[in-house]
């Protein structure tokens, strides 16, 4: 990847962006930002997190849709906490990075929107001598689904408030809370490279605002060095947590395993990079990335998803450990090695998948998919699957791993009705069901 997209040329050419100068910024942007007696934070708070999560989840944010202004007040307040944790606003704009949402987006009709003007919320924390002239990315998306509708797994639903606790106003949460941890660390350390905090835009639009950032990125592309993206981490079980996109870099699961040595998380970690959040964006612009992510839930894209069902505890144990995998890429001085993996493609003619109502557990290990939970009222529910289960062919298709599942669906309409092998305990079972349409 060049320098020579337009939004990299453009920057450069304005001086808007300049390491010097964004130190220089640092200093004034922390006078009278509330600081501990060391200047910065050295351990997370799960108390602050809760905070920063009830916030962003609370019915007057009205579910941080597109074009509300809960969504507008989240962003003032997520740039306000990036200020007292003494991040470096890129520009002009101050903290915001503010678009118009493409016209011919087709998720706009599909949402019943017209386009308007939304935002990133992007802070920064300098990097100094030999690394500073190249950039990681630590990202979430802010939005959610507003009053249900597009996107919803509950349309009975439609018009009342979805506040996305945890997708992703855990994730959010998450993010301010690594820039305190790292602020002293990058006050006091030598060769740094420069960190981006991102709190992207319109992703349940279909990874808009982090696609936007790629395009127009407030630092060049080919000088970043990794991007981290956490999308609903408030969920912990089990002391679980899956680092997907593992496969993007040769060293990414040594430099994981190095770290969790300290903190003994059951530690899943595969991928390629591709998915539906926001590091796909990055994924073909050819950086490293890893999506943190704690599991799906019976609450996903509900009305249910509130801040009272978060496991805080575990979301701080989260965030201190993405906060030292991101201090491990902000000074390790060797690069890491990019593996290049087409994205998964999709069985020749079809589009989309027919909906079964599984939620899959991410961290399934190759012979099958386990079954974390199914949703209420599913084609899964009324063919008797449960959680626990681990799904082991679908209709003529055997499946081995997600990606299996995937083209399995893909292979089939809704309305048609599949046989369906799969594991319970030592036993298996075959049931059918009838798939419905998304």
């Amino acid at each position: 990847m060049t320098t020579t997209r337009s939004g990299v040329t453009l920057m450069l050419a304005l001086g808007v962006f300049r390491v010097a100068a964004l130190s220089a910024q640092t200093e004034q942007a922390g006078r009278g930002a509330p600081r501990s007696d060391d200047g910065g934070e050295r351990t997370a708070s799960a108390a602050r997190i809760l905070a920063d999560i009830k916030y962003l989840a609370d019915d007057a944010r009205e579910g941080r849709g597109v074009g509300t202004a809960g969504l507008d007040s989240s962003a003032a307040y997520i740039a306000r906490q990036f200020g007292r944790a003494g991040l470096v606003p890129v520009g002009r704009n101050g903290y915001f990075q503010s678009f118009v949402l493409d016209s011919t987006a087709p998720a706009l009709a599909h949402a019943g929107l017209k386009p308007g003007r939304v935002k990133n919320v992007i802070g920064v924390m300098p990097g100094k001598g030999k690394l500073g002239g190249e950039a990681i990315v630590i990202g979430a998306h802010y939005d959610h689904l507003g009053r249900g509708g597009f996107g919803a797994q509950d349309p009975e639903s439609t018009g009342v408030v979805h506040n996305g606790a945890d997708d992703n106003a855990s994730g959010t949460a998450a993010v301010m809370e690594i820039a305190r941890l790292l602020r002293p660390r990058a006050r006091d350390a030598g060769d740094v490279r420069t960190i981006f905090f991102v709190a992207f835009t319109a992703e349940e639009l279909g990874i808009i605002g982090s696609s936007y950032y790629v395009a127009h990125p407030s630092f060049p592309i080919d000088s970043t060095y990794a991007m981290l993206n956490l999308d609903m981490v408030g969920r912990m079980v089990d002391n679980r947590l899956l680092a997907l996109g593992t496969q993007t870099a040769v060293e990414l699961l040594a430099v994981l395993d190095t770290v969790n040595a300290d903190y003994g998380l059951s530690l899943a970690g595969s991928g390629d990079g591709w998915g539906s959040s926001d590091q796909a964006a990055f994924t073909p612009a050819r950086i490293p990335v890893l999506h943190f992510f704690t599991g799906i839930h019976p609450d996903y894209h509900r009305t249910t998803d509130d801040w009272q069902k978060i496991n805080v505890d575990g979301e701080a144990k989260v965030a201190a450990f993405v906060a030292d995998i991101a201090w491990k890429f902000a000074t390790r001085t060797a690069p890491l090695t990019y593996v290049a993996l087409p994205p998964p493609r999709l069985a020749a003619g079809k589009g989309s998948r027919a909906y079964l109502g599984t939620l899959p557990d991410m961290g399934s290990t190759p012979g099958g998919v386990r079954v974390s939970g199914v949703t209420p009222g599913s084609p899964a529910e009324a063919a008797g699957i449960k959680g626990g289960d681990v799904l082991i062919r679908i209709g003529r298709l055997q499946i081995k791993n997600l990606d299996d599942m995937q083209r399995a669906l893909v292979e089939h309409k809704s309305g048609e009705t599949v046989e369906i092998a799969l594991k319970r305990g030592a036993d298996t079972v075959t049931v059918k069901a009838t798939l419905g349409k998304r």
